[in-house]
């Protein structure tokens, strides 16, 4: 694991963003695996930027969100899809039909699983995987648990978790109680991730997921065991690393 470490948060999103651009150069017909929340958004507004600039095309590439609220239409403004049409898509030329989340109003949450890992599988794995972290050390929607999930699945959202994205609701009562998300078999699977983290308040977190144990009660850890993982973190996230970076 690398951890890259940036003076504040638009430095992050660049070299995050950065990472990517480079992915997909290298690789125009990359499969990109990719996140919501607002760790990523100055990233994906970088890539639209370049994008624009004409430095970099999205024509080739495939994209596999990480989750979705489970009960929410691809319409409702706190849906995935929504964000990442906001955010994203609706601002480069990935083709329609290459583009892939988990499909909230699906109420078979076996049958919704299976048909997103098997989409994966068919498109060739994911060759970059981008993660945000929560608060609780999720990845994903993969909260703290007494073992890792394997592939796609539907899980009850934590409080923590609940209360950290009521912000984006009329109130905690709004924020759907379900989600489905890929597993952390799917998330190690793919040959390299990025995982941003900004911000003081994470700053135990990182600490924990990054230098402490591997447990599946601070998911993140996992990705400590990956060949070609990057952490692109602000200093204020890093804060309570300290020696441990050096």
């Amino acid at each position: 694991m690398k951890i890259i470490r940036t003076k504040d948060y638009q430095e992050m999103s660049c070299k995050a963003a950065g990472i990517i651009a480079a992915q997909v150069l290298l690789k125009p017909a990359s499969v990109l695996g990719l996140a919501t929340g607002s760790s990523p958004i100055g990233l994906y507004e970088q890539l639209v930027k370049w994008y624009q600039n004409g430095d970099i095309d999205f024509g080739e590439c495939t994209t596999f969100n990480l989750d979705e609220y489970r009960g929410l239409p691809a319409d409702h403004d706190q849906s995935y899809h929504y964000f990442m049409h906001k955010h994203f898509f609706d601002h480069v030329n990935i083709p329609q039909e290459r583009i892939h989340l988990p499909d909230g109003t699906q109420q078979d949450a076996d049958r919704e699983c299976a048909r997103y890992d098997a989409a994966i599988q068919a498109a060739g794995g994911i060759d970059l995987q981008l993660l945000g972290m929560g608060l609780n050390g999720h990845i994903g929607f993969n909260e703290p648990a007494g073992h890792f999930y394997k592939g796609t699945h539907c899980i009850n959202l934590t409080q923590s978790t609940i209360e950290a994205n009521k912000r984006f609701f009329a109130s905690a009562d709004d924020v759907p109680r379900q989600a489905y998300t890929m597993g952390v078999q799917n998330i190690m699977m793919a040959r390299r991730i990025v995982v941003v983290v900004s911000g003081e308040n994470k700053a135990d977190t990182v600490r924990e997921a990054f230098f402490g144990p591997i447990t599946p009660h601070v998911p993140a850890s996992i990705l400590q065991l990956h060949p070609d993982a990057f952490v692109v973190a602000d200093e204020a996230a890093l804060s309570k690393c300290g020696r441990l970076l050096k």
